[in-house]
């Protein structure tokens, strides 16, 4: 088992400095800056040899930030509502019926989710808010939130279910009701796996959101170069009529 880590642990380390060195020559053959790289939101880099162009990418990092924290605020109250459901509320149906359901979604490839946001979701955002398009921060918030839900439920299941019954028999003793002995017992002691869950979660939406990140920006490029296309149309049409 020791020989398996340190593999896993050399392997993450080896695909590290690949990803390193290969990435370095952005800045040190390109002439790229670190600045540039971080707080411009020009991103055209040019596809030769010679490179070129500029590589801004402050709006896919601002973009990832969003999404993700849009995710983990709709998920985590639901996850962790869910989790508490599943072991205190109603233990029996929870571990027979419910959290295999929400395993089965666990597993579940990303790509799934993002096919069915990409068919489902943005045409019905598109249309309730009457936008050109569907694509949005919104959009991939709530398709990050779906993703992770089971991630973030069965951790924190997982952490309350480890919490002695001692804890609860002690604060039913002193008169706590089974919701106080809930949010001021269970939650507490099993605070630290909620938050690992809650990581977790965060780990795989990072993972998977820069698809959403690119085709919502992408979309708004293409949105932006039409309208100037459009006006600079018009302008010669009224240059030409004049002439």
């Amino acid at each position: 088992m020791t020989a398996g880590g340190l593999l896993v642990i050399a392997i993450t380390i080896c695909i590290g400095a690949f990803l390193i060195y290969k990435g370095s020559g952005t800045f040190t053959i390109f002439g790229h800056s670190i600045f540039e790289f971080l707080g411009s939101t020009d991103w055209n880099p040019e596809d030769n040899a010679q490179g070129g162009g500029t590589v801004g990418a402050l709006i896919f990092i601002v973009g990832s930030l969003c999404t993700c924290g849009l995710a983990l605020l709709i998920a985590t109250p639901f996850a962790v509502g869910s989790a508490i459901f599943m072991i205190e509320i109603a233990p029996k149906f929870g571990e027979k019926f419910y959290r295999p359901i929400v395993e089965i979604f666990a597993g579940i490839p990303s790509v799934v989710y993002g096919w069915v946001g990409l068919t489902v979701l943005i045409p019905a955002i598109k249309k309730v808010f009457h936008l050109q398009v569907g694509h949005s921060v919104l959009a991939a918030g709530i398709v990050l939130a779906l993703m992770i839900f089971p991630t973030i439920s069965n951790v924190a299941a997982d952490s309350i279910h480890s919490v002695p019954k001692d804890y609860r028999m002690a604060a039913y003793g002193l008169g706590s009701t089974r919701w106080q002995s809930i949010y001021k017992v269970v939650i507490p002691a099993a605070g630290s796996g909620i938050l690992s869950g809650i990581i977790l979660g965060l780990a795989r939406a990072c993972g998977c959101n820069g698809n959403w990140t690119d085709n919502s920006s992408s979309k708004g490029i293409i949105l932006h170069n039409k309208e100037f296309d459009y006006r600079n149309r018009s302008t010669d049409g009224k240059c030409n009529g004049g002439r």
